[in-house]
């Protein structure tokens, strides 16, 4: 397999060169040796020679896995879609985001397994960027994928990450601390030697065949023991270490009794982590103690299992043996997420470790996805785009119309997965949906869309108001009285509780809607007066009933097609050639290419019945279901659709025209918001 996948890669990335000049062909080949000194299976070594196919090369997804299988596929898509995530170095809390949703994303284990490979010989090679590119891929290793290769416990990654990112980032302190190690270096070895022999002799007497070694020195971890606890290179230098490893955990303890005989240990310097093992798996003995000539000295003690694990991690429980591996089923479901958090049990075998990993999922709620930019949010389980865009803001929200995930549009209830990159779709038209409180999750999205609608019947109420008291003032004026005087009585506040009415604003609000005749509020604000007005006769014409054509009697009259004005609009008549008079919206288009000198005053009639045609236009994104949508809200105002055409553009983009038939504006007003809570519709306004 692992041959079949080196001739593949090659094949594939035959004509491409690194910046270094070298065959591309190199960089898998450097992935898949780190991946073979870890010991790993041969899957996951062919999946290394091939992780660069599916970004870099015209190979398919599917050609991979007709020819490897799908296991293979997957784990090389893991990898690829590790590599498409954005790294911004902002903030801590967006940093941490960042790890937890790189984590989630992966389905195999085995994957963050070829991602800290790749990335670690991409750190041997990066001498070839450019310095900017440099320093923003090194941040990138220190804060992600070394803190990644420590939490799976493989710290001979994790040290070289980190040294070689620490190199790039702070090259002035690198090159002191490296100077410092390789001038005291025959000091040190020399000191080291001494602790060994004299160990070495204690357990001999004892009967304990033991391995005893000095720990290299890692830079970074130098640099970072300075800034900890403030000490100078010097000072950090003096601290020497060794390493002791035997067979059994029994002698572990044995040895420790030993070094605590022959040195003085240091109150507060000894961590037991065979019995408490820390959640990456890793066991030893740690303590420090005053070592020859008043030095201190730091000694890990751990069995030759121990030591596996600590050099290798997770790594070293993907094994196969007689052609089988060793481990349960589970793992190939871990999570990346759970290999990166803190888990708070003991773990001793590789059973408890995934059963811990697992428990520690199903306490994770959250869902990171990341801003067109590249910033991280974090949102509960099951949050939608709707959820994402008040996250943003409040405004963002509110206007909210569609969205796209992924590059491709989706519909506003669906549930965003892990490193989803959503960019929302505005509108100065748009406006939330009561049907988004069904489906959205953040309590800050529930909140601002209920605040918009609480806002939107008080601004349509305060509008209603206004309308009543237009409608009264007008009809007052009609009289011939003084609306003013008439207003300024204070009668109209004791004819709403005359009527029933709580207030003024009540009283006025029922008027515009129609629930109480003007006539019957003028006859207590102006008594018998209104009587004699009544007496005087009215014009009417001989057109359709509903319009009167002020000073000429017997005309016919029309409604106008180019515009179709309906009871509540205002209107104008225009006196036409042969055809009588045709009625306008005083808006109407048509209007600026007529003779202003034919135009006359025209007026709706008080009690209208009948419906008129209205032409409108609704733009929103298509979907299954959205046609019949709209039609059931219309249908659900007793309105037919005379007729209706859809065009669907290549973005997505549906544009709906329909005529329909209502009774007045107000009607048609209140159908329009209803149509606008649809959801995915964008914009809808009359035509003509």
């Amino acid at each position: 397999m692992i041959d079949k996948a080196f001739d593949f890669a090659r094949k594939y990335h035959n004509d491409q060169k690194r910046l270094s000049g070298e065959p591309y062909i190199v960089h898998p080949i450097a992935v898949a040796k780190i991946l073979a000194e870890l010991g790993l299976d041969e899957e996951t070594i062919a999946a290394s020679l091939l992780h660069d196919l599916l970004e870099d090369t015209i190979c398919s997804r599917e050609e991979l896995q007709g020819e490897f299988g799908e296991t293979i596929a997957r784990l090389v898509e893991g990898v690829t879609k590790l590599s498409q995530i954005p790294f911004k170095d902002e903030h801590s809390y967006q940093v941490e985001n960042l790890r937890k949703m790189f984590l989630v994303m992966a389905h195999d284990i085995r994957v963050v397994l070829i991602k800290p490979a790749d990335r670690l010989h991409n750190m041997r090679t990066i001498d070839y960027l450019p310095p900017e590119k440099r320093e923003r891929i090194a941040m990138e290793t220190l804060q992600i994928y070394a803190p990644l290769a420590h939490r799976l416990g493989i710290y001979r990654i994790k040290w070289e990450l980190e040294d070689l990112s620490f190199k790039v980032l702070n090259p002035e302190m690198y090159e002191n601390i490296s100077n410092h190690v390789m001038k005291t270096r025959k000091e040190r070895e020399l000191y080291i030697e001494e602790v060994k022999r004299i160990l070495l002799a204690e357990l001999e007497k004892l009967g304990i065949n033991a391995f005893v070694q000095g720990r290299p020195k890692h830079f970074y971890s130098i640099y970072q023991k300075m800034k900890r606890k403030n000490l100078s290179l010097n000072e950090v230098m003096d601290l020497h270490a060794v390493r002791v490893i035997v067979n059994t955990v029994a002698e572990c303890y044995t040895v420790l009794g030993v070094v605590h005989s022959l040195w003085r240990p240091i109150p507060g310097h000894f961590d037991d982590y065979i019995a408490m093992p820390k959640s990456n798996m890793y066991q030893s003995l740690h303590t420090t103690v005053v070592g020859p000539g008043g030095e201190p000295l730091e000694v890990q003690i751990r069995t030759w299992n121990m030591h596996r694990v600590a050099e290798y991690g997770i790594a070293a429980h993907w094994r196969y043996k007689e052609g089988k591996r060793r481990i349960d089923s589970m793992e190939e479901k871990i999570s990346w997420l759970r290999s990166l958090l803190d888990w708070q049990k003991d773990v001793i075998s590789i059973d408890e470790f995934s059963e811990s990993i697992e428990t520690e999922l199903s306490e994770i709620d959250e869902v990171y996805v990341f801003t067109p930019k590249g910033d991280i949010l974090a949102l509960p389980k099951g949050s939608t785009p709707v959820d994402f865009a008040y996250a943003i803001h409040t405004d963002v929200g509110n206007t909210c119309v569609g969205a796209i995930v992924n590059n491709r549009i989706v519909p506003l209830d669906y549930e965003l997965q892990h490193g989803d990159i959503v960019k929302i779709l505005t509108s100065s038209h748009g406006t939330p949906s009561r049907d988004w409180l069904k489906f959205v999750k953040t309590s800050r999205a529930k909140t601002k869309i209920k605040q918009w609608f609480r806002k939107k019947e008080l601004r349509e109420r305060e509008s209603l108001v206004k309308k009543g008291r237009e409608i009264l003032i007008r009809d007052i004026k009609q009289r011939g009285e003084d609306d003013q005087k008439v207003l300024a009585s204070g009668k109209l506040n004791a004819v709403a509780k005359e009527f029933g009415f709580l207030s003024e604003e009540d009283l006025l609000l029922g008027i515009a809607e129609g629930t109480i005749s003007v006539t019957s509020i003028l006859q207590k604000l102006l008594g018998f007066r209104i009587v004699e007005e009544k007496k005087e006769p009215e014009r009417k014409s001989h057109g359709p009933v509903g319009v009167e054509v002020g000073g000429v009697d017997g005309v016919q009259v029309n409604l106008a097609r180019c515009c179709n004005p309906v009871p509540g609009d205002d209107i104008i008549g225009y006196v036409t050639k042969g055809r009588g008079i045709t009625v306008h919206r005083v808006d109407c288009k048509s209007l600026k290419s007529f003779d202003p000198n034919r135009l006359i005053a025209v007026r709706w009639q008080r009690a209208i019945e009948g419906t008129f045609p209205v032409r409108i236009k609704i733009e929103a994104f298509d979907r299954p279901g959205l046609v019949a949508d709209i039609s059931r809200e219309i249908a659900s105002f007793g309105l037919n659709i005379d007729s209706m055409n859809v065009k669907v553009r290549r973005s997505g983009m549906a544009e709906i025209s329909m005529t329909i038939r209502v009774k007045d504006l107000n009607f048609l007003y209140n159908l329009f918001g209803r149509i606008r809570e649809i959801n995915s519709v964008i914009n809808i306004q009359r035509e003509g």
